[in-house]
């Protein structure tokens, strides 16, 4: 029987970043900073989190509409610098999705020797 993941603590904060276009934010606590190039500001939005065998999702309602986004450990690298993250991350809204990476305090990325 598969037990319940526990990369990602209730209260530990996973941050997360994504390319083409650049989006970003944090998780911590039932609460989601989104953040965009149209909103650098970034956008607070409470959260839903469910943990699975796999990984760990989070739901809730942007300006952008609902999404879901899922965050499992799978190295990542996002394609624009010499790091490699812990996480996978996927976030989907009706009619796309986005692709990123993601990292905690326990689970830093890593940056390649002499990058």
């Amino acid at each position: 029987e598969a037990q319940a993941y526990a990369g990602v603590g209730a209260e530990e904060q996973l941050r997360f970043t994504g390319t083409e276009p650049f989006w970003g934010g944090e998780v911590r606590a039932g609460r989601m900073v989104y953040t965009s190039p149209d909103n650098q500001k970034g956008e607070t939005v409470d959260i839903s989190r469910v943990v699975g065998s796999g990984g760990i999702a989070f739901s809730g309602r942007l300006a952008a509409g609902a999404f879901v986004m899922t965050a499992r450990l799978a190295e990542c690298s996002d394609g624009m610098s010499d790091r490699t993250y812990p996480f996978t991350v996927t976030v989907e809204f009706t009619g796309y999705t986005l692709r990123g990476c993601g990292w905690t305090a326990r689970r830093p990325f890593a940056a390649e020797a002499g990058g």
